[in-house]
């Protein structure tokens, strides 16, 4: 872990920690030399029994593999570990009326920073990660930009997004909550609630200098109050849809999305049909208003081929 601090992301890190949690029980009084396949064979069923993810358990057999890979031990028994089967799992594009009773519900709740949050998720395709740790300095309200910090890929880190109306409007909204707001401020900060005089929450302690902890629980709420089963991640995958369906090219929506190279070529296979749909919208425009074959205009005689002249 110190050897690859330096050239990991925060977020990496965090997650080699958290497999490192699980793996040390089971594996941590072992020597190298003494883990075979058979042990990994038994943690990845007692981690099913536990209900923990495939794909959860994939990772954290990735970190042990390092491990073993690092002393040169992996090889010998790769071939008798086999992952968990993980499903890939397909997005949910929210529909008009779900945004819209998920955003009322996001706005009625005590967390003041879940609405806001919430509608740039779906204005801009921002992962969560992306939007919590945003400082001021990152948002350009008078060229109407937001740069992406650090993110999940290379492609996405320090991508540079046009706000749209909606995105804007409701960032110079949250920043009128934040007079005092300096350059290197988070722009969500930590936050602690009471309540005030007249029985109403508000945030009672700010932390400008500390991004937002973690908006699950206010997150479960909102979409158990507005009756919408969805991941925060849907709200990204929401916002690419709409876009591939209003006719943007994949290239674009990629640049936007913060896509590698790799991930646009899965995308292109995933979103495929949204292309086709926009494809043929864009060809059946050149038919309307032709009305009968025969009010259309004929081929000039140039036009005409061989083929065309013998029938």
């Amino acid at each position: 872990m110190r050897l690859k601090k330096p050239t990991w992301a925060a977020k990496s890190y965090e997650v080699e920690e958290r497999n490192l949690k699980h793996l040390k029980p089971a594996f941590g009084t072992l020597l190298l030399i003494d883990v075979a396949a058979e042990d990994i064979a038994d943690y990845q069923k007692s981690r099913m029994k536990a209900g923990a993810a495939p794909k959860t358990i994939n990772l954290e057999i990735g970190t042990l593999r390092a491990v073993l890979r690092r002393h040169r031990l992996w090889a010998e028994m790769q071939p008798d570990v086999k992952m968990m089967a993980v499903r890939e799992e397909v997005g949910v594009a929210l529909s008009a009326d779900q945004e819209k009773r998920l955003l009322a519900a996001c706005g009625s709740l005590r967390s003041r920073a879940l609405l806001p949050i919430v509608t740039l998720a779906l204005h801009t395709g921002m992962r969560r990660g992306e939007i919590l740790s945003l400082r001021w300095h990152q948002v350009d309200f008078l060229n109407r930009l937001l740069t992406v910090g650090a993110s999940k890929t290379d492609a996405g880190s320090g991508r540079v997004i046009p706000l749209n109306e909606v995105a804007l409007a409701t960032l110079k909204t949250w920043a009128t909550n934040f007079t005092d707001r300096k350059q290197d401020h988070c722009v969500f900060p930590s936050e602690h609630y009471g309540l005030s005089g007249d029985g109403k929450p508000h945030a009672k302690t700010i932390d400008p200098d500390i991004p937002i902890g973690e908006i699950k629980s206010a997150w479960e709420a909102a979409k158990a109050k507005a009756d919408v089963s969805c991941r925060f991640h849907d709200l990204r995958h929401t916002a690419c849809t709409r876009m591939l369906e209003r006719g943007a090219s994949l290239p674009i929506v990629a640049s936007i999305m913060g896509w590698s190279p790799s991930t646009t070529a899965k995308m292109a296979k995933r979103y495929g049909h949204i292309g086709s749909a926009v494809q043929r919208a864009a060809l059946d425009a050149l038919a309307q208003g032709l009305g009968t074959d025969q009010e259309r205009p004929a081929p000039s005689p140039d036009a005409l081929t061989a083929a065309d002249v013998d029938s």
